[in-house]
C-alpha cells in the first residue's frame, strides 16, 4: 500500500476543489515530502493516475494571476471517497505497513467518527499482539537474541517493535478517549491545509509556475 494515494486524496478532500501546487504544498506543510514519497513528481502523477480511474475528476479553471495555462483543478468522486476510506482504515489496523503510511492515516484520522477510530486501533493493537505471539512461539525474549545466533537479532527487534507500537497505539487511544481531537460530526475540524497564497514554513522553495498541473 502506497502512502501517496491516501495523502492525494486526503488532501484534495479537505479542500473540495485543489489543483496539484495546492496539494503539494499541503504535503509538504504536513511534512510528508520526508517521511512518505510524496515528491513533487509522485503528486502530479497520482493526481493524474486517479482522475483516470475516476477517483478524482480534473476540472480546467482560468488561469492563475501569476498567468501561464489554465491550471487543473481536482475533486474526489464518490468512487474516491469509497477509496480514502477504505485506505484510511486499512492503513490503522495494518501493523505491517511501512511508517508512511501509518503516519498519512494520522493525518487523515479526524476523518473518521471517534468510536470508529477507537475501535480500528484497537483492531491495530489486536494485529500487533498476534504478530508477536506468532514470533514468541520460537524465540523466547527472556532468553535473549544470542540463543538463535545473530539471526535472533531480527526476532529480537520484531518484539521490540511490537511491544512499542502497541504501546503507542493505546497512548493514542487514551488521548482520543479522553476527548483529544475533533473528529467528524463532532464540530468545526481543525485546519490542516493552507488556504489559497498562504505562507508555507514547510516549502522546498520552489513557486507555483502557473497552470499547475
Amino acid at each position: 500500500m502506497s502512502a501517496i494515494r491516501l495523502l492525494v486524496l486526503g488532501a484534495v478532500r479537505r479542500h473540495g476543489h485543489a489543483h496539484g501546487y495546492q496539494v503539494r504544498n499541503d504535503l509538504e506543510y504536513w511534512g510528508a515530502h520526508e517521511w512518505s514519497n510524496a515528491k513533487p513528481g509522485s503528486i502530479y502523477h497520482a493526481l493524474k493516475q486517479m482522475a483516470k480511474q475516476g477517483l478524482l475528476v480534473a476540472h480546467e479553471v482560468a488561469p492563475s494571476t501569476a498567468g501561464g495555462p489554465p491550471r487543473t483543478e481536482y475533486e474526489v468522486t464518490d468512487a474516491g471517497t469509497q477509496e480514502y476510506f477504505t485506505l484510511l482504515r486499512a492503513s490503522l489496523t495494518s501493523y505491517d505497513k511501512s511508517v508512511d503510511v501509518l503516519s498519512a492515516a494520522l493525518g487523515c484520522i479526524v476523518d473518521l467518527e471517534r468510536a470508529e477510530a477507537l475501535e480500528l486501533l484497537r483492531e491495530r493493537i489486536t494485529a500487533i499482539e498476534g504478530r508477536r505471539a506468532a514470533v514468541t512461539e520460537h524465540y523466547t525474549p527472556e532468553e535473549g537474541p544470542e540463543a538463535l545466533g545473530h539471526i535472533g537479532e531480527i526476532m529480537n527487534m520484531w518484539v521490540h517493535s511490537a511491544d512499542a507500537g502497541a504501546e503507542w497505539t493505546r497512548g493514542l487511544i487514551a488521548r482520543i478517549e479522553a476527548g483529544a481531537y475533533t473528529f467528524a460530526g463532532e464540530g468545526e475540524p481543525f485546519v490542516g491545509v493552507l488556504a489559497e497564497g498562504q505562507t508555507n514554513s514547510c516549502a522546498t522553495g520552489v513557486t507555483d509556475p502557473g497552470g499547475s498541473r
